[in-house]
C-alpha cells in the first residue's frame, strides 16, 4: 500500500493562489491514479480532480480552467495548483490513490486516503 500526506494548505483571499501537495509513500504501484477531493463544512466529500499514470487529468466542472493537477513521479508527489479562489472552494482537500488504471473522480473509487489539508478562502 501506500500512506499519502498532504500539505501546503492556508487561508488565501478570494481571487488568490495556492498550491497543495501530497506526497506519496509506499509501493507506487498502490497510486497509478491519484485524485483530490475536498470536504466543505456540512456537506460531503467530493470530487475535484483525477491523474492517471499518463498524466491524464480529470476535472470537476467547478474547478475547471482554474484548478491544474499534476504528479512527479520522480519525486513522488502530487500537486494541486488552484487559481482564482473563491469562498465557495474553503474545504478540507484530500489527496486519495488506487492501483487501478482506471481514474474516474469518484470518492468510492479509491481506497488509500491522506489526513487532509485546510484550505480557506475569504471574501
Amino acid at each position: 500500500g501506500v500512506d499519502l500526506v498532504e500539505s501546503g494548505g492556508d487561508s488565501v483571499q478570494s481571487g488568490g493562489s495556492l498550491r497543495i501537495s501530497c506526497a506519496v509513500f509506499g509501493d507506487a504501484r498502490w497510486s497509478a491514479c491519484m485524485g483530490w477531493f475536498r470536504r466543505a463544512p456540512g456537506k460531503e466529500r467530493e470530487g475535484v480532480a483525477s491523474i492517471d499514470s499518463d498524466s491524464t487529468a480529470r476535472y470537476v466542472d467547478a474547478v475547471k480552467g482554474r484548478f491544474t493537477i499534476s504528479r512527479d513521479n520522480t519525486k513522488n508527489i502530487l500537486y494541486l495548483q488552484m487559481h482564482s479562489l473563491k469562498p465557495e472552494d474553503t474545504a478540507i482537500y484530500y489527496c486519495a490513490a488506487t492501483s487501478s488504471r482506471a481514474c474516474p473522480i469518484s470518492v468510492n473509487w479509491f481506497g488509500y486516503w491522506g489526513q487532509g489539508t485546510q484550505v480557506t478562502v475569504s471574501s
